[in-house]
C-alpha cells in the first residue's frame, strides 16, 4: 500500500546491506522509523517486542531469520536451535511456525553450502505469494461489500473491524482491510468503525493506514461497537484471525469474540478474513486447544502516545501502582458466530464442512 503516495511492502530485502527492513510498529502510529534484521535475534526480538506483529508478517518475517541462521551457520543443530527460537517468539499465530517449517522443507535437500541462498528465495517466495493472496482476499471482500451497497440502495456501508489487519499486519494488502481497500478503489462509498483495540491500542494503527489510503473512519473505544450495532450503524464486520481450527474456530485480538457476540444478537454479519496458511489443520476445537498467549502486563497499564507539548513518544501509566493486571492477547470466536471465512480461494462456511471445501480449493490447481 502507500505512505504518502509511495508504495510500500511491510518487509523487504535491502539487496546493499543484505538487511530484512521492517517499520517498527510500536512506535506508530506516531514515528515512521525503518529497522534493519541482520540476524536471527533481531528477528526473535521484532516478533517478541511487536515491531512486526501480523500472523501473515510474523510469519515472513521469521522467514528471513531462518536465512539469517543459515547464513551464519548452516549446520543441522543450527537450524534447529534458530527454528525452536522463531516459533517459541509468539505461542498463537500458527503463521510463525507454517513459514519456519516451509523454509525448512525447502532446504531439505540442499548442501550446506547452498542452504542460505535457498532459504532467502523462499522468504522472497512467501513474501510475493503473501501480497497475492491478500490481494485475492481483497477481490473476494469486496463482493460481499458490494452486495451490502446494492442492499442499502447505494448508500454507504459502515463496516466494523477489530485490531489491526491491514498491509501493515501483512506484506501487503492485509487481511481484514483488503476488502475495504478494494471497495474503496472500486468507488463504493464505505466507512470504517476503528475499534481501539487496547491494550496494544492497533486500532491506531487501522487509523493511520485508512488515512494514508483516503478511507473515511471513525475510531472507537472497544466497548462501543454493540451500542452502534444496536442503532443500525454498523452493516458488517470484518476482523482477521491468527490461528483458524478445521471446524472454523477463529483465533483473533482479544475483544474478537465479544464483537461477535454483539453482531449475532443485531443480526449483523460477523466475517473473518485470513489466508490458509492461518488454518491448523493439527487443532479442531480452538477454545481447548489454542495456547493462548499472555504478554507483560506493562502493556495493560501504561498506554504509549505522543506529548502533546514536546511531540515525544512516551508510556503512561493509567492503573494504581501495585494493582495486579492480566495481558491476554488473543480470545477464541467459535464457529458458530461466524458468517463465512473470507480466504484466497473465495468465501466459505466457518464449519467443518466449509473447511474440506477449503482444502479442496487448495488442492485444485488456479
Amino acid at each position: 500500500m502507500h505512505i504518502n503516495g509511495k508504495h510500500y511492502r511491510s518487509i523487504w530485502h535491502d539487496t546493499n546491506t543484505d538487511a530484512a527492513c521492517i517499520f517498527d510498529q510500536t512506535l506508530l502510529p506516531h514515528e515512521l522509523r525503518v529497522l534493519e534484521l541482520n540476524s536471527v535475534g533481531d528477528v526473535c526480538h521484532a516478533i517478541a517486542s511487536m515491531q512486526v506483529r501480523g500472523a501473515p508478517l510474523i510469519g515472513a518475517c521469521a522467514a528471513y531469520g531462518m536465512y539469517f541462521a543459515l547464513r551464519s551457520d548452516p549446520s543441522p543443530a543450527h537450524e534447529e536451535s534458530a527454528a525452536a527460537q522463531l516459533v517459541a517468539t509468539r505461542p498463537t499465530a500458527i503463521n510463525l511456525r507454517w513459514a519456519v517449517e516451509r523454509v525448512r522443507q525447502a532446504i531439505a535437500q540442499c548442501e550446506n553450502k547452498d542452504k542460505a541462498a535457498v532459504a532467502l528465495q523462499e522468504a522472497m517466495r512467501i513474501c510475493d505469494e503473501d501480497a497475492g493472496t491478500c490481494s485475492r482476499i481483497g477481490d473476494h471482500g469486496l463482493e460481499l461489500i458490494h452486495l451490502m451497497h446494492e442492499k442499502k440502495s447505494g448508500n454507504v456501508v459502515n463496516i466494523l473491524t477489530h485490531c489491526n489487519a491491514g498491509w501493515i499486519a501483512t506484506v501487503d494488502w492485509g487481511t481484514a482491510l483488503a476488502p475495504i481497500y478494494k471497495a474503496h478503489l472500486a468507488g463504493i462509498p464505505v466507512h470504517v468503525w476503528v475499534d481501539e483495540t487496547r491494550p496494544r491500542n492497533q486500532g491506531a494503527l487501522t487509523a493511520w493506514e485508512l488515512q494514508q489510503a483516503g478511507v473515511p473512519h471513525t475510531y472507537i473505544a472497544d466497548n462501543t461497537g454493540g451500542h452502534l450495532m444496536q442503532h443500525g450503524l454498523v452493516d458488517l464486520c470484518i476482523v482477521g484471525t491468527d490461528r483458524t481450527t478445521t471446524q472454523g474456530d477463529v483465533c483473533n485480538k482479544i475483544g474478537t469474540y465479544l464483537k461477535a457476540l454483539a453482531a449475532r444478537d443485531n443480526s449483523i454479519p460477523f466475517y473473518v478474513a485470513l489466508p490458509t496458511s492461518t488454518i491448523d489443520w493439527t487443532v479442531r476445537d480452538g477454545i481447548r486447544e489454542i495456547p493462548i498467549e499472555e504478554r507483560d502486563s506493562f502493556e495493560l497499564t501504561h498506554v504509549q502516545g505522543i506529548h502533546a507539548d514536546t511531540g515525544s513518544i512516551g508510556n503512561v501509566r493509567v492503573t494504581p501502582a501495585h494493582s495486579r493486571a492480566a495481558n491476554y492477547a488473543f480470545d477464541v470466536t467459535p464457529a458458530r458466530l461466524v458468517t463465512g471465512l473470507i480466504t484466497e480461494h473465495g468465501v466459505f462456511e466457518a464449519s467443518p464442512k466449509g473447511l474440506q471445501s477449503i482444502r479442496q480449493a487448495m488442492a485444485t490447481p488456479r
